[in-house]
């Protein structure tokens, strides 16, 4: 048990080395976000058509088709400012799982799968989806960990 221990602190990161790695991670949450965020305002009509298509959601259409691009945008501004970035990456988490239980209920629920995604999600299988969106989950978590300033060097 113990030399089990020791290989853990053996493995710790180093201050700068957990900074970069958040930096990087937030960074890249930031651009799919901001990216999906533009794709979603040129697009609007596009967005909001698809959306009105899904009968769960359809009433609501209007409200979410400009709730979520402004709350991407909102959520990377915070990414990528060294003081917030922290609820950046706890907003990133909350709304990649709801976008991630959304495409999981689609998938076994409706009987047509309208896709509203943009980048290159366009192009995924929904299975593959999901995936991307849990690496980018747990790229968020792991953010989130390294970024706990408790943490001993």
């Amino acid at each position: 048990m113990d030399s089990s221990l020791t290989k853990y602190k053996s493995f710790r990161l180093s201050n700068s080395a957990r900074e970069i790695t958040v930096f990087v991670i937030c960074c890249t949450c930031m651009f799919l976000f901001l990216f999906s965020a533009f794709e979603k305002i040129v697009e609007h009509q596009r967005f909001y058509n698809g959306l009105s298509n899904v009968s769960i959601i359809g009433s609501k259409a209007e409200v979410i088709s400009y709730f979520v691009p402004m709350s991407e945008v909102l959520i990377s501004i915070l990414l990528i400012i060294p003081k917030t970035h922290k609820v950046g990456l706890y907003g990133f988490t909350l709304l990649m799982g709801i976008f991630t239980a959304y495409i999981v209920g689609m998938w076994l629920w409706a009987s047509r799968l309208p896709c509203l995604c943009n980048l290159i999600v366009e192009n995924l299988s929904w299975g593959q989806h999901i995936w991307f969106n849990i690496v980018f989950i747990v790229l968020a978590i792991t953010a989130l960990v390294l970024s706990k300033t408790n943490i001993e060097s």
